[in-house]
């Protein structure tokens, strides 16, 4: 069955000024972002898992490390791998081809992904061997996540009995504005639903949906934990899902407990009996787009606002935690666009996207101080380590070096 979907969101297009020897209908053309499917044969869809030389990336998304190993998401196509031994002089090694993926997660040699609704199970014990051995179908029960932030969203001709959609690919296009009206919809709820259907640990980013704790893995999706006992590794287990709330964006963890970041607030599950995390409390806020990390008596959570998020201004809100079961808000600052954040002793580092890295001494949250701003970069998501910071912002891989009172840039490596 065929199915021919055009769906336009709200936008505000952005107009071509004219002049008096322009032509008549400049003045009625605008810049729209248009989205458009990435489909794979059901197929090539099963068989899609490879390692190939490492690739030029096409959209940097989330990061993870494990060892000497960096692991960067390239958004709906897989992982590049990056040697990190030395990270003064990093070294990328490997492009692991997962269709759809998104999140990863990793525990003694073994790699979790997500492959749309499929967990993949990598054995990554040999680094330069890396094999795929177990493929649970099914198991997650999101698909690919909608474009919201496009302006218009063209299916084009999908056969959802016979294809995947795997993601979605953006372009900047310019369209007549009488051709782009929103009394023109027309929507196929078949359709939309068929393309969703068909859709020692490591550290992740605050950005992350998979998280691995102790012997589960949970991984969140709009609404669900999914959770997986994983304590034959090699063999998840999957287990009941776990209603979680509305519009789940990330989680993370912090001893018996899963911070969930929402478009709608943070929500806070009790895992002490971890194959069923229960809920325990919630902080609200207005809708955008929201990370969240731990540290303390305080969650640290970045509110984005704009396009698909809802909200039209940003900032950080700083959340007291001390009475788990009554979360409160302690203050909150302004920002440009944030997207993820991390913690390590008194520093704060949020990633501003456009406006760069910005680093916090939070030793006072009330009165918290900048130490570094790093303008003139484009930033996504971090990882405060032990050792140093790692950072993957607009297709670059940063390390910076922790210094008593700021940090130092250490490397950077291009992806493309």
């Amino acid at each position: 069955m065929k199915n021919r979907l055009l769906f336009f969101l709200s936008f505000t297009p952005i107009f071509f000024s004219s002049c008096s020897d322009s032509t008549p209908d400049d003045d009625q053309y605008a810049e729209y972002v248009v989205a458009r499917p990435l489909i794979l044969s059901k197929a090539d869809f099963a068989n899609g898992v490879d390692i190939v030389p490492p690739q030029p990336i096409d959209e940097s998304g989330k990061v993870y490390t494990y060892g000497d190993y960096i692991f960067i998401n390239d958004k709906s196509r897989g992982i590049h791998l990056v040697e990190n031994s030395n990270p003064q002089q990093p070294v990328k090694i490997a492009f692991i081809e997962i269709p759809g993926n998104v999140d990863i997660s990793i525990k003694d040699n073994f790699l979790y992904a997500d492959s749309i609704m499929d967990l993949i199970v990598l054995d990554i014990s040999d680094i330069t061997d890396i094999q795929q051995v177990n493929r649970l179908e099914n198991v997650l029960r999101e698909g690919v996540i909608f474009p919201f932030e496009a302006d218009i969203v063209e299916y084009g001709s999908y056969n959802y009995e016979t294809d995947v959609l795997v993601g979605w690919e953006t372009v900047t296009e310019r369209r007549l504005i009488a051709d782009v009206r929103t009394d023109d919809l027309f929507f196929t709820d078949e359709a939309v639903l068929a393309a969703n259907d068909s859709a020692g640990t490591g550290e992740g980013g605050s950005l992350a949906r998979f998280k691995i704790v102790g012997e589960f893995l949970y991984a969140v999706d709009s609404h669900t934990i999914n959770v997986f006992d994983i304590s034959d590794l090699e063999n998840p287990k999957d287990m009941e899902d776990v209603y979680a709330g509305f519009d789940i964006e990330t989680i993370f963890n912090r001893g018996e407990h899963l911070f969930l970041g929402s478009m709608r607030g943070m929500y806070i599950f009790d895992i002490s009996s971890p194959a069923t995390p229960t809920f325990v409390s919630e902080f609200q806020h207005g809708t955008a787009c929201d990370p969240v990390v731990v540290d303390g008596d305080y969650a640290y959570v970045t509110l984005r606002g704009g396009n698909g998020c809802g909200a039209l201004e940003s900032g950080l809100f700083i959340v007291d935690i001390s009475n788990i079961e009554n979360p409160v808000l302690t203050t909150s600052y302004p920002m440009e666009e944030p997207y993820g954040l991390g913690v390590r002793e008194e520093k704060l580092f949020i990633c501003d996207g456009s406006s760069g890295l910005k680093v916090y001494d939070k030793t006072n949250v009330e009165e918290i101080t900048l130490l570094n701003h790093f303008k003139d970069i484009v930033t996504f998501d971090v990882i405060p380590l032990e050792s140093h910071l790692i950072m993957v912002g607009d297709d670059v891989l940063y390390q910076y070096e922790y210094l008593d009172d700021n940090i130092r840039l250490i490397s950077q490596i291009g992806l493309n």
